[in-house]
């Protein structure tokens, strides 16, 4: 409650975590004349005349829209736009603080899949990149897809990707101190949201061959008839075994779990259950599916969380600033699956091997490296998995 409060005080002190400044000085005529009229007519004629040199004459080579419905709100649900603001202005704080990226936050007052887009691709040509944040499964699936399709900058929804991109970091190497190979490990997956697709998409590219992914119903299985599309196209690309039942059932065995559902999913008993020194993602926040002393107490040789007040912080502020900034210096269009591999694979080799341990998996989110590691990796698109 402490901390509550603070945060409440402190935001109510700060009146907002950003904030546009200026980078020209304006103290004389001259200065007026060439910032703005008449002589700014000059840049504005170039770009009319290629529009690529917004990129030139413009912010806009650095700039970031940060989108949001308010419809799936960290742990809070569907709060709506305005709720949502405090969220999406750290967000941009993120970016500005990690990446030197200027970042807005756009509050969309809709849950209409195609007013968001059209409202995002209609901004578009203002920003160099779209980070797509809080909005709810399935319809941010749809949302993405038809974005990038429109959209000719890159689009980039952060509670799936960034998510995976950091879990993928993690697990590769946990599974070196444990001595496992990723086409040999079983992995459950709690939550079919979007970071649990996301995350299964990505193992997959990465070489996880036994993924099974667990939603309210149980496992997602190809013999069972799926809610939505997103689910049926998991069910032909996962469950090997077709393995049926809830997530008691199905993590027998498993060498790791990843959890983005909610509290206090997987037990002790669930532990016990799986196999030899069993790596525990447990990232539902602000209470994971397990906390990480009763995971160890249960056999569990290395435990991540989403927080920060435990080691092994699973966060997304590894991937998105790197990810944008490599994306915005190479002007790609679209950030892609193998850029996503390139970026897991540059976090993973930020721990040396010699710095490995049961309790440093992954860079903290403090480590200025992640960055320009994480940049260049999707600048080049060299995977190294």
């Amino acid at each position: 409650m402490e901390f509550k409060q603070k945060a409440l005080e402190k935001h109510a002190e700060w009146r907002g975590k950003i904030e546009i400044k200026p980078r020209v000085a304006v103290t004389d005529r001259d200065g007026l004349t060439v910032a703005y009229t008449p002589g700014v007519a000059e840049p504005c004629l170039e770009i009319q005349r290629d529009p690529a040199l917004s990129y030139t004459y413009t912010r806009r080579w650095n700039t970031v829209a940060v989108v949001t419905d308010g419809t799936a709100v960290l742990g809070l649900g569907d709060i709506g736009p305005e709720a949502a603001m405090p969220v999406m202005e750290g967000k941009c704080l993120l970016f500005k603080e990690f990446a030197d990226i200027d970042a807005f936050p756009l509050c969309i007052r809709s849950k209409d899949t195609d007013e968001i887009v059209r409202t995002v691709e209609m901004l578009c040509g203002g920003f160099g990149g779209i980070n797509l944040e809080d909005i709810s499964a399935p319809r941010c699936f749809e949302i993405e897809k038809r974005l990038k399709q429109v959209c000719d900058i890159p689009v980039f929804h952060d509670d799936q990707h960034g998510t995976a991109v950091v879990t993928l970091a993690g697990l590769k190497n946990a599974m070196k101190i444990v001595n496992k190979k990723t086409e040999d490990v079983k992995a459950v997956i709690s939550g079919a949201g979007a970071a649990g697709v996301a995350i299964a998409k990505l193992l997959t590219r990465a070489g996880f061959g036994n993924i099974v992914l667990c939603n309210r119903k149980g496992a997602v299985c190809k013999l069972d008839t799926q809610p939505n599309g997103v689910l049926a196209e998991m069910a032909g690309m996962l469950n090997p075994e077709n393995l049926r039942g809830g997530l008691s059932d199905v993590v027998s065995g498993a060498d790791n779990f990843v959890g983005v559902s909610a509290a206090g999913l997987l037990t002790p008993d669930m532990v016990r259950k799986m196999a030899r020194d069993p790596i525990v993602f447990a990232m539902a926040n602000p209470e994971p599916e397990i906390m990480p002393d009763t995971a160890k107490a249960a056999g569990a040789r290395i435990v991540a969380t989403g927080r920060s007040d435990f080691p092994n912080q699973i966060n997304n502020v590894l991937a998105f600033p790197g990810i944008f900034r490599g994306a915005l210096d190479a002007r790609v269009r679209q950030i892609t699956e193998e850029m996503c591999l390139a970026a897991a694979c540059a976090l993973a080799v930020l721990v040396a091997e010699n710095e490995l341990r049961e309790e440093h998996i992954i860079p903290s989110p403090f480590d200025r490296r992640a960055v320009a590691a994480v940049a260049a990796a999707v600048c080049g698109g060299e995977t190294g998995i």
